[in-house]
């Protein structure tokens, strides 16, 4: 059974910095895309960042240049690197994990994935 943990987030002020962690189990395919997603209150919920087995990476626009999606495959760890925050990134973020070639753009950033984790939330005050 593949589970996803969220952990790390918190609350920061306008131009902080956070980091957020999703550890993964029983997810054992060696080809993947593994992301983050978000989902504000009221609003729907949106990819923010991916990146498949290969390393390749991808990011929504708006947090280009200040999220860094990374992982630790010895591990089975994703991370999400946010720097410069402001308060439109306050939202709950999931974790994620999927086939690989839900990585392409036509697919993240319109569909999902299949697995999630239950969250964690980040609140940023300007």
């Amino acid at each position: 059974q593949v589970q996803l943990v969220e952990s790390g987030g918190g609350s920061v002020q306008s131009g902080g910095s956070l980091r957020l962690s999703c550890v993964a189990s029983g997810y054992t395919v060696s080809s993947y895309c593994m992301g983050w997603y978000r989902q504000a209150p009221g609003k729907e919920r949106e990819g923010v960042a991916v990146i498949d087995s290969d390393g390749s990476t991808d990011y929504l626009d708006s947090v280009k240049g200040r999220f860094t999606i990374s992982q630790d495959k010895s591990k089975k760890m994703l991370y999400l690197q946010m720097t410069n925050l402001k308060p439109e990134d306050t939202a709950m973020y999931y974790c994620a994990a999927g086939n690989y070639d839900y990585c392409s753009p036509s697919w993240w950033r319109q569909y999902g994935m299949d697995y999630w984790g239950k969250g964690t939330l980040v609140t940023v005050s300007s």
